[in-house]
């Protein structure tokens, strides 16, 4: 094997043009291959970082109805009774426990929010005050011990959330940056009371993510999707002083941190499938009935109360899909080069076959075997198509190098995809080059040694 690679080495060498020229429809497939996985996977990867946020990887599932048309946590109606209706269950301790139990899942945490915004209209309490000043938009969240941990948030000033806080009803709360830059302005926020709903809750700390956001706002739609968390103003207080400002208590969202992003679509359905069951039928009444009559109620799965999760990870999950069905389309389109290579590495093998034709009647006379003879073929073909698999991965790497320069696009260089490259351009050459080394092979040694 190795007399076999000293002589293809030799003989590409020694026909260095033609070697590369027969290499050239390689070199351009693979290196194709690799530029388009490489941008397409760094495009993925920012759309990822982008939908997800920076440091931050968590899911969030809130009460839903199987028609889309009510989404239950963002209701104008009384969202309790509304969703005791549906058999919503207010989620406890032991349900936490259960999704914090399922594959893939760090942490888990138990929340309720509200969103006041008195310019559009936004549901919520009453607005928070802080002597003169005031928020006129602002996101109310009622949380747990867990859910400073799930979102990466740290406290930059004073202390979180006890144990002690929930069990003995405190009305305190915590503020982010925001919220002490609006209320406060230059005024240490930290033990000062302020009024929300006319309840006073005295400020036990301000908190900020982990790390720095460095979310890309690229569109409207990345827009939309940001500025009622990255802009408004957030307070958080105890969920056990939830229904000291709601009135009333509700089943809570539920908030999970799973161990890497890839993980997200699997966390998102098994939590969701987890917590769906929990919720029992809703109540029936004459109008049900008339509706499953007519094949609308709930059993025809229409308008029954379901978890699901944010929309963030389902544009996610199709952002992905669509970067994967345009990868593969473009790969197909890319290994036409590699198939016009294949061709050419055919062409010149055979060329080869009829240069040593008389090397091949000696060989074969003084006692080589046809395995022999094909073995050395093919070897041949395949590190013909190897080096030019090596030199296309090069170019591919340089060349989505050179693309990210020119049009700022990131890109991600994939070891596996390079190894499957490097395979794949082997491959070629074994099976391109099996029909010359089989002529090769096949050569009657009489004839062979005649040829001129």
């Amino acid at each position: 094997m190795l007399e076999n690679l000293r002589i293809s080495l030799q003989g590409v060498w020694s026909h260095k043009l033609r070697s590369l020229l027969t290499m050239l429809g390689i070199i351009i497939g693979i290196a194709a291959i690799i530029a388009i996985v490489s941008t397409i996977q760094g495009t993925r990867d920012q759309i990822r970082n982008n939908l997800i946020g920076a440091g931050t990887v968590d899911v969030r599932l809130k009460i839903g109805t199987t028609d889309f048309s009510q989404n239950v946590a963002y209701s104008d109606t009384d969202i309790g009774t509304y969703a005791r209706n549906y058999g919503v269950p207010v989620l406890g301790e032991k349900d936490r426990k259960e999704v914090e139990k399922l594959d893939h899942v760090v942490d888990a945490s138990l929340y309720l929010e509200r969103t006041l915004n008195m310019e559009w209209g936004g549901t919520g309490t009453a607005t928070v005050f802080y002597e003169k000043e005031h928020l006129n938009s602002y996101h109310l969240l009622g949380v747990d011990n867990h859910y400073l941990n799930v979102t990466n948030y740290v406290v930059a000033e004073g202390r979180a959330f006890d144990a002690s806080d929930f069990t003995h009803f405190r009305k305190v709360c915590m503020i982010d940056f925001n919220t002490a830059a609006q209320l406060f302005k230059k005024v240490d926020p930290i033990g000062k009371s302020i009024s929300i709903g006319g309840e006073p809750f005295t400020v036990i700390g301000v908190y900020t993510p982990a790390r720095e956001d460095t979310t890309v706002i690229n569109s409207p739609e990345d827009y939309a999707k940001y500025h009622t968390t990255q802009i408004l103003a957030e307070v958080m207080v105890p969920y056990s002083c939830w229904q000291m400002l709601i009135g009333f208590d509700e089943p809570q969202n539920v908030l999970i941190r799973p161990d890497a992003p890839e993980n997200i679509s699997d966390v998102a359905n098994n939590a969701s499938k987890l917590l769906t069951d929990k919720i029992k039928p809703p109540r029936r009444n004459r109008a049900d009935s008339d509706m499953d009559s007519m094949g609308l109620g709930d059993d025809g799965g229409v308008n029954r109360a379901v978890y699901t999760a944010s929309d963030a990870n389902e544009i996610a999950k199709q952002d992905e899909e669509m970067q994967q069905s345009t990868q593969n389309m473009l790969i197909w389109i890319a290994s036409i080069s590699l198939l016009v290579g294949g061709i050419g590495v055919m062409n010149i093998m055979l060329v080869s076959v009829t240069e040593r034709t008389r090397e091949i009647g000696l060989k074969k006379a003084i006692g080589a075997r046809k395995g022999t003879i094909m073995m050395q073929f093919l070897t041949e073909a395949a590190v013909l198509t190897s080096l030019g698999g090596i030199l296309g991965i090069l170019a591919g790497i340089a060349t989505a190098e050179v693309i990210q320069r020119v049009n700022n696009i990131p890109i991600s260089i994939s070891v596996p995809w390079i190894i499957i490259a490097l395979g794949f351009s082997t491959l070629i050459g074994v099976v391109f080059g099996f029909l010359p080394a089989m002529q090769a092979a096949n050569l009657d040694p009489i004839v062979a040694l005649r040829h001129e």
